[in-house]
């Protein structure tokens, strides 16, 4: 189930693994209004709830996912371990890591991470 936490001085929603494919916009906006309705601030996404389509980044779909989380002003963090896609694509290696340095999106090993990060 879905759950509201506080991470690192955050209110995150941290959303179930076994949920609906992050496949596009609609589902973003799904997450984001469940969020917003919760009153976080970040959304933690299971690597295991995107599709291959979303680490394909000339598909779009990382890229609209991403742009509904920033237009709502919510950060959203990709949960997992995402070594396999990385190292199939320096695009997304560069995403990731260009991600990383930002505010909006992270990519994390665990909530633990998200945590530290999030307490910065």
């Amino acid at each position: 189930m879905t759950a509201i936490r506080e991470l690192g001085g955050a209110q995150v929603m941290v959303a179930e693994a076994g949920g609906e494919a992050v496949a596009g916009e609609r589902q973003a906006l799904d997450l984001l209004g469940d969020a917003h309705y919760r009153g976080a601030s970040w959304v933690a996404v299971p690597v295991e709830r995107l599709g291959v389509e979303f680490f394909r980044l000339r598909s779009g779909v990382a890229g609209a996912v991403v742009q509904k989380f920033a237009q709502y002003r919510m950060g959203l963090a990709v949960v997992g371990d995402v070594a396999e896609q990385v190292a199939a694509s320096d695009a997304l290696r560069d995403f990731v890591r260009e991600s990383n340095r930002g505010l909006q999106l992270w990519f994390v090993a665990d909530l633990a991470e998200l945590a530290e990060r999030l307490a910065e």
